[in-house]
């Protein structure tokens, strides 16, 4: 698994949103996702949407997944 795929993976799943995805060793890794379907929601509903996106992926060649979730207003304000 790379953090490109992981990427790919959430920005097709999650329309409009925009990740950044790092990790060196091929399953854990860290993702800011920025996404307007975030607007709302308590942080655990805002992991499980991204978590949707990547499936039977999560616990398996994605060990682990270190998000920071954040709406496009949250994220000009970082």
């Amino acid at each position: 698994m790379d953090s490109q795929t992981i990427k790919n993976l959430i920005e097709q799943g999650l329309p409009g949103a925009t990740a950044e995805v790092s990790g060196a060793d091929g399953v854990h890794f860290d993702a800011l996702v920025i996404a307007e379907a975030f607007r709302g929601k308590l942080p655990l509903a805002r992991h499980r949407l991204v978590y949707a996106t990547l499936g039977d992926l999560m616990g398996g060649a994605i060990h682990a997944l270190a998000l920071k979730t954040v709406t496009p207003e949250e994220a000009e304000t970082r």
